[in-house]
């Protein structure tokens, strides 16, 4: 019987996600393995394109002869059958294209670094020094069970301990994962850390430095170069454990006999793949324990509801620390007497000025840049630009405000409302904040970390750390005191899950602080100030879903945004319906006009979302696939005819919140 090589081809054409079948050319069949990169003629397109031969298989009968395989492009077996089976489930679950997924995992190929691979001498397994295996072991202790539940491999939800690590300028966190890293490559099999950006990789890299072999340890994420990740890509393959850290692209790595696959920081908007089909790594985290029985842990100082909803169906078990860590949250408020514009209360001021006899303060605010938003003086009403009408903002006092949007200067600007041509600082940025603390802490250092001034670490003396959110530098021993401003501010944007981000974002502040040093959350109250307060991030996640029911909001139930133009979105929407009736009319929202700006080619185009139960996901997900498919064929056909645009119809699934 003829075998021929099924190949799965890299394009971004729907209907082009499927396995071809392909004969072998006898001078190929020593090199046409499962897993290489080949080269095959695509009919349709007349030319060659280049994909992955997934598997060999037998022929079938066909009318036509079938094509031949035109290269082996390396005899390096690249794709991995589970890697595959993965790309195909997650892709499958997002109503996308496996070969979207590959092009995540899979980094283009290095001929250099592939010969130096090939002629390099096969990795030796490593060995974890007894010394650092007990101090894994050490940290695993303060969870009951933990090892004993890794090794199993279940799915756990573990609460971080909130505080610095002892003897590294790094959080205890991270101690953390690299004690779960090191207790799964100490029995031999690999551990897959995904973390959210570099910041959190490098104090990862320095928990396992000179406690794990160097070079079990595998880098992963874009900052290194071309032939770099490549390297490390081919040293995955090789039958030996290693540990991988890396950001959201780590949780398809291929490495040998993943025995644990760590989740840092689920809530950041990071690990939200932005590329199409858009899977979480989250989710993909979950289809691959699914897939190969390793366990998962989904750690973090904080819960998100996503994973909240996961314990209380038993589909993920909880594993409490033996001793509850907690920071001590002070709610500050303006008292009696005081001006209720002050933005630092006496509290909080008086918190500060002692702190700072002992070490360094850190004051988070929201927003960078020196005055984010301006007002007109007379009326109050916000600043816009009269070019594309963003906001106005000023760079530093008495500049030429610029827009945030197109960055225009506006030398001339007048109200629309009121015709004033004078203007009012209504924010205070990082910068701001800064000059403001400066003045009111004469002989101090002042140190600035955002965006445009990135700051990783601080030492131990007397300084004020002004930092935007996410962007707070480690400081050795921790900060004395930690001063959380803005915080009314950041609970009035207009996202569903505003509530969770802000828990998220003060409870990584407050575990920067030195054991026992103040945490002051200032002008703040409600639920997420109690929480933070009582520090029972799952309880919040807990009544956060018991509100989204009623209202079946995510994740409730899941979300698909469906946008194209008004009769390819009608189609799909009809199809839909017929053929997933318990979607019903409720569950559509829409077809609406896309607003302006949101996307560059979005005239003409409607969007509608979906809301539907876990339980529709394959069937929902399968038929919005085959409407995608069915417009890009119809849209090719007029195509030929230059009568209409080609694939109109965009489809996604577990819409990140920004886009809702």
């Amino acid at each position: 019987m003829t075998t021929v090589a099924r190949v799965l081809i890299d394009s971004p054409l729907p209907q082009l996600d499927r396995l071809f079948d392909y004969a072998i050319p006898a001078a190929l069949t020593a090199d046409a393995v499962a897993g290489v990169r080949v080269k095959v003629p695509l009919r349709t397109a007349g030319r060659v394109v280049e994909g992955y031969l997934v598997e060999l298989g037998a022929a079938e009968a066909t009318a036509r002869p079938l094509s031949e395989l035109d290269a082996v492009v390396s005899s390096v077996p690249v794709l991995t059958p589970t890697l595959y089976a993965l790309a195909r489930r997650a892709a499958d679950r997002a109503a996308g294209s496996a070969s979207d997924i590959l092009r995540l995992a899979i980094p283009k190929r290095m001929v250099r670094a592939e010969k130096a691979w090939l002629a390099a001498a096969a990795p030796e397994p490593p060995t974890v020094p007894a010394d650092a295996a007990a101090w894994a072991a050490g940290i695993l202790s303060a969870f009951p069970s933990l090892a004993a539940s890794i090794d199993a491999g279940e799915r756990l939800a573990v609460d971080a301990p909130p505080r610095p690590a002892a003897d590294r300028p790094i959080g205890a966190w991270a101690e953390l994962l690299a004690a779960v890293a090191l207790h799964t490559l100490a029995h031999g099999r690999s551990a897959l850390l995904v973390v959210p950006d570099q910041r959190d990789q490098d104090q990862v890299l320095a928990a396992l430095e000179g406690r794990a072999p160097a070079e079990a340890v595998v880098r992963d994420d874009a900052r290194r170069s071309g032939p770099e990740r490549y390297a490390s890509y081919l040293r995955l393959l090789s039958p030996v454990p290693g540990i991988v850290v890396g950001n959201r692209s780590t949780v398809y790595a291929p490495a040998h006999d993943v025995g644990c696959v760590v989740v840092w920081d689920d809530g950041d908007p990071l690990l939200a793949e932005p590329l199409s089909p858009g899977v979480h790594a989250r989710d993909a985290a979950l289809i691959r324990q699914e897939l190969e029985g390793s366990a998962l842990v989904l750690a973090g100082h904080t819960r998100t509801t996503d994973v909240e909803r996961l314990v209380q169906l038993g589909w993920v078990r909880d594993a409490p620390a033996r001793r509850r860590e907690s920071p001590a949250v002070v709610l500050s408020a303006t008292r009696e007497g005081e001006s209720h514009g002050a933005r630092v209360p006496s509290s909080a001021f008086a918190a500060a000025r002692d702190a700072l006899a002992h070490g360094p303060v850190l004051v988070q605010v929201a927003r960078p840049g020196y005055s984010p938003v301006l007002v007109c003086a007379q009326c109050r009403t916000p600043a816009r630009c009269a070019h594309c009408a963003g906001p106005l903002r000023a760079s530093r006092p008495g500049a030429t405000p610029d827009c945030g949007w197109c960055g225009r200067a506006a030398p001339r600007w007048t109200c629309a409302h009121c015709s004033s041509d004078r203007l009012r600082m209504a924010s205070s940025g990082s910068e701001r904040t800064a000059d403001e603390l400066g003045r009111a802490f004469p002989n101090t250092r002042v140190i600035i970390a955002d965006g445009a001034h990135p700051v990783t670490a601080v030492d131990a003396r007397p300084a004020l750390v002004v930092a935007t959110r996410g962007a707070e530098p480690q400081a050795a021993g921790g900060y004395r005191a930690v001063i959380l401003l803005d915080g009314d501010r950041m609970l009035l944007a207009e996202q569903l899950r505003i509530g969770e981000s802000s828990l998220r974002w003060w409870s990584n502040a407050a575990a920067l602080a030195a054991p026992g040093a103040p945490v002051h959350l200032v002008g703040v109250a409600g639920p997420v100030a109690r929480t933070l307060a009582t520090w029972t991030q799952p309880a919040y996640a807990r009544a956060e879903l018991i509100d989204r029911t009623p209202l079946s909001m995510p994740p409730v139930v899941r979300v698909a945004a469906v946008e194209g133009t008004a009769a390819a979105v009608g189609t799909a929407l009809t199809a839909l319906r017929e053929t997933v009736p318990a979607v019903g009319a409720a569950g559509i929202l829409g077809p609406v006009p896309l607003a302006a700006g949101h996307n560059a080619d979005d005239s003409g185009l409607v969007r509608a979302l979906v809301r539907f139960d876990y339980g529709h996901g394959k069937a929902v997900a399968e038929q919005l696939r085959a409407a995608v498919v069915a417009e890009a064929l119809r849209g090719r056909r007029a195509a030929k005819g230059r009568t209409a645009p080609r694939t109109t119809l965009r489809v996604r699934l577990d819409v990140p919140e920004l886009d809702l």
